[in-house]
């Protein structure tokens, strides 16, 4: 099976950052708590961006050393699917509100040097 142009995955990572900030568009913590459909479709976001970081990561291995904390991205990943019941709301809420933008500009400063080469 032939692998995927980098530049996929990262695009996947922007797509699912933008639906991340859309969804909390406006929404408080006290929101997220209370409404199931929120959590599940942050948490399916959070899935699809240490996914496809963990991808980009096997086809330009380089690509850690530009985007910090991209172990620790994946790390998340794994725990939201297989230590879900351990894992807190306010852990998902501070990784959306304090993480996730410093990520996406990584990943748009990323996807735009590889537009210019």
């Amino acid at each position: 099976m032939k692998r995927r142009d980098v530049r996929v995955y990262l695009f996947d990572i922007i797509q699912a950052a933008q639906r991340l900030a859309q969804f909390a568009c406006g929404k408080t913590f006290a929101d997220y708590e209370r409404d199931a459909m929120l959590r599940s479709a942050v948490e399916r976001q959070f899935e699809i961006i240490g996914e496809a970081l963990s991808q980009a990561l096997q086809v330009a291995p380089e690509l850690e050393a530009q985007i910090g904390g991209a172990r620790r991205v994946v790390a998340f990943r794994n725990r939201l699917i297989h230590g879900y019941a351990s894992i807190a709301n306010d852990i998902i809420w501070n990784a959306l509100q304090n993480d996730l933008p410093a990520l996406r500009e990584q990943i748009e400063e990323l996807l735009a040097e590889s537009d210019r080469q």
